[in-house]
């Protein structure tokens, strides 16, 4: 259970004349709501005007059928935010409504873009002014008020500037756009609706519920444009790398397989559920103890204990049962309130636990402050043992990605080693899934992944001041010499993807 790790963000589109598009973004925003829960809202077109409506809170709490009601138009684009860059304010809440020199647009983000700063900076030397502190109106800046004299150019001019992750659906009078970065580290799909009809949305679980095919995702570096006149592709800065595989370059982030996504969403082609249970089944084989039962965190973890129980033959049992009322732990900033947040989510099961020597598997541990107590819970519920298996590797460096995560000096496996980390949380025996089995167990092979907060290895140039434990080391060395990225950074080899302004790739 991923103790004070905010989620990313969850974006959907749709392109529907003659369907209640804003119904079908409520629905859809509905099925994403696990991946952010402080803001929500919507944006649709009639084809003269946009209309959006936004506010913070939960889908069901932000909108009613009076608000649906005033959305009109043949399509939408929504949005439902955990804060990543910018403040949970109802002025970060998205999709964000620009205009500007080349119209106007609404746009919505998942992700998050390191250099934002920098690029806010040369826009405001510019003239241009700004209403929040999101990177994502940097991004509607530049397609509203970019040099660019076309869609495809200024496109163009976004991809050469922005670093980072930023799958992007933008809404204009007559189309919607997707738009996804050139590394392909969020994930978004698309669907077709009623034969009639396009969907887009972060994970396909959206696409399920509102009965709609799914087609394909997005690709690394593809603006997707669908309008009357059906769907159309682009590729600003030529078509993604291929591999000696055979497979086009990506560092698609290695969480989404491990938590982010629900287990019944498609990531990169995999349905997640039996991911999971690869990598609860290659766990056993990396870390087997003697115990008499397997249970799982709900609810992320549920089917990689099932495939650690079925790998070693340990009988699986449901022993937490979930409050499924109850906000996930890390949205609540108050320490006080979080750890009381952990009680009033789960409830052991003593009939079931008590007397027997319990393997616990979760999909993670970050600062360290949730588990403790699930494990203190299981002693008093009467488990004799309670041996902790983690279904990835230690999380050792921090996200700069679209992961509220932390910084090195939080994140409790970047200062204490395995036994430590084992007597801190009072398991009796800890064990984390590899690197190698946790990228096996996704079909994907490597390559594929954004894996840089388990290896340091980051798919572009991180600047030095996202990371806070960084500088704090910086700032004790003899010669105070502050570089301009991360200390000795090591690169993904998908870096390469990152070209300078002004320059194109082939």
């Amino acid at each position: 259970m991923l103790d004070n790790l905010g989620e990313k963000c969850g974006i959907f589109g749709v392109f529907a004349p003659g369907d209640d598009v804003a119904r079908l973004t409520f629905f859809g925003l509905h099925a994403l709501q696990h991946r952010g829960q402080e803001s929500a809202g919507i944006a649709t077109t009639d084809g003269r005007r946009l209309h959006l409506f936004a506010d913070m809170g939960l889908v069901s709490q932000v909108f009613d059928e009076e608000a649906l009601a005033a959305l009109t138009g043949h399509a939408a684009i929504g949005h439902t935010r955990y804060s990543t860059t910018g403040s949970s304010t109802i002025g970060n809440a998205q999709p964000f409504h620009l205009k500007g020199q080349h119209g106007e647009l609404a746009i919505a983000h998942n992700g998050n873009v390191v250099n934002a700063d920098v690029m806010r900076e040369e826009l405001l030397d510019r003239g241009l002014t700004f209403e929040t502190s999101s990177d994502t109106e940097v991004l509607g800046r530049i397609l509203i008020d970019g040099d660019g004299e076309d869609w495809n150019a200024r496109f163009a001019q976004l991809m050469r500037r922005a670093n980072g992750a930023y799958s992007l659906t933008i809404l204009t009078h007559d189309a919607v756009y997707a738009v996804r970065d050139p590394l392909g580290i969020r994930p978004l799909s698309i669907g077709r609706l009623n034969g009639h009809g396009y969907i887009l949305a972060s994970e396909t679980c959206a696409l399920d519920h509102l009965g709609a095919e799914f087609l394909r995702d997005v690709r690394p570096g593809e603006v997707v444009r669908i309008d009357r006149d059906g769907l159309t592709s682009s590729f600003p800065l030529g078509e993604p790398l291929v591999m000696t595989s055979g497979k086009e370059s990506q560092a698609l982030c290695l969480f989404e397989f491990t938590y982010f996504a629900r287990p019944d969403s498609r990531v990169s082609g995999q349905l997640l559920h039996p991911v999971r249970g690869r990598m609860g089944a290659r766990l056993s084989e990396e870390h087997p103890v003697e115990a008499d039962l397997v249970i799982g965190v709900p609810d992320s973890a549920t089917a990689a204990a099932i495939g650690y129980a079925r790998a070693s033959g340990i009988p699986y049992a449901e022993g937490l049962v979930k409050n499924r009322y109850v906000g996930r732990t890390f949205i609540q900033p108050d320490q006080r309130i979080r750890e009381r947040g952990v009680q009033m989510k789960f409830n052991p099961l003593r009939e079931v636990l008590e007397g027997k020597r319990v393997v616990v598997v979760d999909d993670s541990i970050v600062r360290g402050t949730t588990t403790p107590h699930v494990v203190k819970m299981l002693r008093d519920a009467g488990a004799l043992e309670v041996h902790m298996r983690i279904t990835a590797p230690p999380i050792t460096h921090p996200c700069f990605y679209g992961v509220d995560m932390a910084t090195r000096g939080e994140l409790i496996a970047a200062n204490m080693s395995l036994e430590e980390i084992r007597e801190y949380i009072n398991a009796d025996s800890l064990g984390y899934l590899s690197l190698e089995g946790t990228i096996w167990a996704t079909n994907l092979g490597p390559g594929q992944h954004c894996t840089a907060c388990f290896s340091g290895q980051y798919p572009s140039e991180v600047p030095l001041q996202f990371d806070k434990f960084a500088l704090e080391d910086e700032a004790q060395r003899p010669d105070h010499e502050i570089p301009r990225s991360v200390p000795e950074p090591v690169m993904h080899p998908l870096s390469m993807l990152q070209t300078p302004a002004g320059s194109g790739r082939t």
